[in-house]
């Protein structure tokens, strides 16, 4: 009973560290003073937790193709939202605009934090992750 209860307390005293580890603060990726807007065609969509990502194809001045890796929030938060596999197909022309990441490598492709998504349409929706430390900016209509 001693030896139950012993592994018990010790498996809960692991379980906060190891959630903790599985998630990041905005900051620890993004750059707050770095907005960016791209535009291009999706390219892949890689639907998982934490954070989905939607890899976008942008052409830039030169005409010369960059990856771009934009992290959206949960695919939970993002069907809510109205964005999900079918309304975001491959091939769709999307504009995002969001905030660099402090790594600017760009390899194996740039990365990003999406916060607002328009489609060819028009319609606008909100892709970010909230309570992150992401920028108050006016596109989470969950802000106050």
């Amino acid at each position: 009973m001693r030896t139950a209860g012993l592994l018990l307390l010790g498996a809960l005293t692991l379980t906060p560290s190891v959630s903790n580890f599985a998630h990041h603060a905005f900051s620890a990726e993004f750059d707050a003073d770095s907005p960016v807007t791209l535009q291009g065609k999706v390219t892949r969509l890689q639907w998982i937790n934490p954070h989905a990502w939607i890899h976008i194809e942008v052409l830039d001045e030169d005409g010369t193709a960059t990856e771009w890796m934009v992290e959206g929030g949960t695919p939970n938060s993002l069907m809510r939202a109205g964005i999900n596999r079918k309304s975001l197909a491959i091939g769709a022309e999307i504009v995002v605009q969001g905030y660099q990441s402090t790594d600017r490598r760009c390899r194996p492709a740039c990365k990003a934090n999406g916060r607002d998504m328009t489609f060819a349409d028009g319609r606008k929706l909100f892709m970010g992750s909230s309570g992150t430390g992401a920028p108050k900016d006016g596109s989470d209509p969950n802000e106050r």
